[in-house]
């Protein structure tokens, strides 16, 4: 079982999936850890995570998060 490595008000980049599965870094949006969330049946931590620029909040597992450089 892993566990969480970001904590509460650290601030993440979220990857996306880029053209034909590539992987990309969303450059200009800093995401907010606000609460940490069970560990997924496969192991992976997830984390509920919220942006300045948006309204809402989302649910990712700990592999699509990066520290911002």
């Amino acid at each position: 079982m892993m566990e969480h490595t970001y904590h509460i008000d650290d601030h993440v980049l979220r990857q996306i999936d880029g053209p034909q599965g590539r992987d990309i870094v969303e450059q200009s949006n800093v995401y907010t850890i606000l609460a940490l969330l069970p560990v997924e049946a496969d192991g992976r931590p997830r984390y509920r995570i919220k942006s300045k620029e948006e309204t809402f909040e989302r649910v990712v597992t700990e592999d699509l998060l990066s520290r911002p450089h």
